[in-house]
């Protein structure tokens, strides 16, 4: 009996001692399921129900309250009205600033059915020099048309050609080299040679003009600023394959463009601008100096008529054969075409 007290006395001891060392430590059992279940648990957060309440939302307080990143642009009917989106839902309008334009540049020659509308104007009455500011803080510039050279301003064929050739690729953009307002935008049977033609005038009193356009998307007294498109690049009128045929004119008067565009750098070559009268002559271009360019614009020309010869011009202008053909880039043995103009001196 003794015995058997003794025996269930130990057992219990026992039992209480590994109770005791349980609480203290987790046996094999709890640490290779029990305890590894929770590791994941924590981890990996296997079930959302364990996300703090508290916590998720604060999180959705700190996204409403976080700043848009824009996304999109949307046009509007007002083309100085535009919706921007942002990447959170919102949207807003946005105002650009439109060009800030004296209303006397659209009260003098104002004429929207034609190209020219200084035909009345002498070249005596230009002063002899005038500073045109090209653009500042409020107006911009840009190139018009993304492309070389291929053609200058000179005599070509016997013809002037009062602007330089672009090569634009065929349907590419034109832009408004400066701020401005249209005050033409003709089809080719208003046009002649130009085609489908837009003719920009400026806060300074130049004129633009941008000729051979494909289609132009622009009306009449519509107001531009610069680098916005206003069609482009075509074929159409006198041409003989895509190109941006570009002017620069003072009232009227033209005068070499490559004085106000560097076209091969893409860039403007000053943002004052001294235009002065003996650049509206059509031998007169930018790379001259001003004594070079004052004796150009003093050429003398001359109509080629029936029956007319090399020798007899020349006597007629107390010249040599020599010095005309030498002024026109010819050889003596030219044979001369009517209507073909001469520079004789």
């Amino acid at each position: 009996m003794k015995r058997l007290v003794t025996l269930t006395i130990l057992l219990l001891s026992a039992i209480l001692l590994q109770a005791q060392d349980t609480i203290q430590q987790p046996n094999w059992f709890q640490r290779v399921f029990l305890g590894q279940a929770v590791i994941v648990y924590d981890t990996v957060f296997i079930y959302p129900d364990s996300i703090d309440e508290e916590e998720e939302c604060e999180d959705e307080e700190e996204t409403s309250g976080s700043i848009g990143v824009p996304i999109d642009t949307l046009n509007t009917e007002d083309k100085f009205l535009k919706v921007i989106l942002f990447d959170n839902g919102t949207w807003v309008y946005y105002d650009i600033p439109k060009p800030d334009l004296p209303d006397f540049i659209s009260n003098d020659h104002w004429m929207t059915d034609q190209v020219h509308a200084y035909s009345d104007v002498n070249i005596k009455d230009l002063p002899e020099e005038l500073p045109l500011i090209l653009c500042d803080s409020l107006h911009g510039w840009h190139i018009p048309g993304e492309g070389r050279v291929v053609s200058t301003y000179k005599v070509r064929r016997g013809h002037k050609h009062q602007g330089v050739d672009l090569g634009v690729g065929f349907g590419n953009p034109i832009y408004a080299a400066f701020d401005g307002v249209v005050r033409a935008a003709l089809p080719p049977r208003l046009t002649g040679g130009y085609g489908n033609v837009v003719v920009l005038r400026h806060a300074n009193g130049l004129e633009t003009y941008y000729g051979h356009l494909t289609k132009f998307i622009v009306e009449p007294d519509d107001l531009v600023k610069a680098g916005e498109v206003i069609g482009y690049c075509g074929s159409t009128g006198r041409s003989t394959g895509p190109h941006l045929h570009f002017e620069t004119r003072y009232m009227g008067q033209s005068f070499d463009p490559e004085r106000i565009f560097d076209f091969q750098e893409g860039a403007l070559r000053d943002t004052v601008f001294t235009l002065k009268k003996h650049y509206f002559s059509i031998y007169s271009h930018e790379g001259q100096s001003d004594k070079e360019s004052k004796a150009a614009s003093g050429r003398v020309t001359y109509t080629v008529k029936k029956g007319d010869t090399l020798g007899s011009i020349a006597k007629k202008h107390g010249t040599t054969v020599s010095a005309i053909c030498k002024l026109n880039g010819i050889s003596e043995k030219k044979v001369l075409r009517i209507g073909q103009k001469l520079i004789v001196r």
